[in-house]
């Protein structure tokens, strides 16, 4: 399986006065598999939202190289192809959408491509298919709810034929029926092969990753798949992070005395273990 993305090295500084640089991202090397669902934790300030924008080239490196598909983000000529390749996903789905109506606003990309009319209204109607939102193709977007609203966004982004999507905080600005509305819609698009990275602080989002990186002052403070990341409860709380509140009560239940493993993430799995001790 080869890499959708890697970067070597990585560094990047915002630019202040001579004495107020702040770097963002710091030597940080990273590589991600296509088809695999990665996801990104991480407190404010810790770098993630700065990593999103240099995969999407949307910022560039001060300091070493972001590939994507190969093909390397300092090159200008290649911004192009490559945000063809990996799109982006925004916390406010507001700042993304453009057209008054749903199916113009997914039509929109397409359409700066200089595609077929037919070839768009087949990638539109495809796109609101998949985020299941095609009986609301022709209302107003600011109509819908946040949750529509963000898959309205996700449907623009899929009718440029990306083989990688970077959600930057996507669930941030939406209550949990929203939430669980875009969380539904990005697991499904990465069991059809579409290669997930997907930044947030909600730790229960994490939990169906294939593996997730916790960054802290710029750099990967831990790395693995859920599990190993989340039976750290002592070391994600001296990061300043939560843990999923299942994973918790079973780090509460073993200081307690009660043997029970201290990776479990779902409510399915605590119920299978305590019914399992009585």
């Amino acid at each position: 399986m080869s890499n959708m993305i890697e970067t070597k090295e990585l560094i990047f500084e915002y630019k202040g006065n001579e004495e107020e640089n702040v770097v963002a991202v710091k030597n940080l090397s990273l590589t991600v598999k296509e088809g695999e669902f990665l996801v990104v934790l991480g407190h404010n300030g810790s770098g993630k939202s700065t990593l999103a924008k240099l995969i999407n080239a949307i910022l560039l490196p001060s300091g070493g190289k972001v590939y994507v598909n190969n093909m390397d983000t300092s090159n200008e000529e290649m911004i192009w192809n490559i945000r063809q390749k990996a799109g982006m996903v925004f916390q406010n789905p507001d700042n993304q959408i453009v057209a008054t109506i749903v199916e113009e606003d997914v039509a929109f990309g397409p359409e700066n491509l200089g595609i077929d009319p037919a070839k768009i209204r087949k990638r539109v109607d495809e796109a609101l298919k998949s985020v299941g939102i095609y009986e609301l193709r022709r209302k107003p977007p600011h109509l819908l709810s946040g949750g529509q609203k963000q898959r309205v966004a996700i449907a623009g982004v899929l009718a440029m034929r990306p083989q990688c999507i970077i959600f930057d905080e996507p669930t941030a600005m939406l209550d949990p029926s929203g939430r669980k509305e875009v969380m539904d819609t990005i697991k499904k698009l990465n069991k059809e092969g579409i290669t997930i990275i997907h930044i947030t602080h909600f730790m229960e989002e994490a939990v169906n990753a294939d593996r997730v990186i916790v960054m802290d002052d710029g750099k990967i403070a831990l790395e693995g798949n859920p599990k190993e990341v989340f039976s750290r409860v002592n070391k994600l709380k001296e990061l300043g992070l939560d843990v999923p509140q299942v994973t918790l009560l079973a780090h509460e239940l073993i200081n307690e005395g009660i043997e029970i493993p201290e990776d479990i993430l779902t409510v399915d799995e605590m119920v299978s273990r305590l019914c399992q001790l009585l």
